[in-house]
């Protein structure tokens, strides 16, 4: 149990190394307001939690940083909520004053609001796509011998393949398809395409336009095996810009991870609600062991559940991207919900 001497040193060298990057020492902490006591007993203090591990002691300097396990020990005891000033609920909410019907639409503009306000990477996983149901399908001709078929969902995703016509399919017959296809899967949700399409689909394409090899099965199928989120970046270069990345090998790690979406995946998944926090190796990738990784859920109309996230150095601003994520994601949740009523 530390002791209220180390609990305000602790406090003092976290918020001072997330403000300058620099290590911290004695005779800077024993200038802060409110600290009473020497140089001297400040020094010793800082010996005893380095002893403990919540801080370590830099080979260029006789100041001290936090440790992981002193970054968790402020993020879960030391952090006090920090009240959102007006102009930020102004920047949010300018965001959003258009009027928006897609939600891809709206990610994007929360995720650039988040990078812009933080000067954070903001990464947001839309909800499971397959979740979302056929609004519209369309078939366009692309050439003589090619097309493209094309699903638009209820949230404003869209799919989209380019098949080989055969000699059998003309214009006519597409269209027939097409209206076969909006009579019958409208509202079906993309997983379960493939399975209504066997069902009694195909059967009545077969019927209707005489001829039918599967192909629009194969295109569901490929469509069904994609089930993952869509991934949304604010600010993906911003890494560049803190000292902790100025290593060429780490930031190279770093975003070929991004561009991994199960990699991303996996670290946006929430086993619980609310605000999470996972700092350096906790994130169990060693493409962000120096970076702490903040997640939050938002909610669709329908209940689809998606996540969003700010990721930073270690040393991040804690008490002010908690507070923005929160808000955003709270925001972003009612307004998804809003436009489809």
């Amino acid at each position: 149990m530390l002791t209220n001497r180390q609990l305000q040193v602790l406090k003092v060298i976290v918020d001072d190394f997330i403000s300058s990057g620099q290590p911290v020492g004695s005779r800077q902490i024993s200038k802060k307001e409110g600290v009473t006591f020497s140089p001297a007993t400040i020094r010793n203090e800082m010996a005893d939690l380095e002893d403990l591990g919540y801080l370590e002691k830099t080979h260029t300097s006789s100041g001290r940083v936090p440790s992981e396990k002193g970054y968790r020990f402020y993020v879960d005891h030391l952090l006090k909520p920090q009240v959102i000033t007006n102009q930020e609920i102004k920047t949010i909410r300018s965001a959003f004053t258009d009027r928006v019907v897609e939600t891809e639409q709206v990610i994007r503009k929360s995720a650039n609001v988040l990078s812009d306000l933080t000067t954070y990477t903001s990464i947001i996983l839309g909800p499971d796509v397959q979740l979302h149901k056929v609004k519209r399908f369309s078939i366009v001709p692309l050439n003589a011998t090619s097309a493209v078929a094309i699903i638009v969902t209820d949230n404003g995703h869209v799919e989209n393949r380019v098949f080989e016509l055969t000699d059998e399919l003309n214009p006519a017959d597409l269209e027939k398809i097409v209206n076969i296809l909006n009579e019958r899967l409208v509202g079906i949700p993309l997983v379960q395409l493939p399975l209504y399409l066997e069902r009694e689909t195909a059967r009545i394409i077969q019927q209707n336009v005489g001829s039918y090899n599967g192909l629009l099965q194969s295109i569901f199928d490929e469509i069904n095996h994609r089930g993952e989120g869509k991934v949304y970046y604010g600010g993906k270069t911003n890494m560049l810009n803190q000292p902790e990345f100025h290593d060429f090998d780490k930031i190279r790690m770093l975003m070929e991870m991004m561009e991994t979406t199960s990699q991303v995946q996996s670290l946006l998944h929430r086993d619980t609600p609310g605000i999470q926090i996972r700092i350096g190796s906790e994130n169990n990738n060693l493409a962000v062991e120096d970076c702490s990784i903040i997640t939050a859920s938002y909610t669709t109309h329908d209940d689809h559940v998606g996540s969003i996230a700010i990721i930073g150095p270690k040393r991040m601003d804690y008490q002010r991207v908690i507070t923005l994520l929160d808000y955003v994601s709270d925001d972003l949740s009612k307004l998804l919900r809003r436009e489809k009523q």
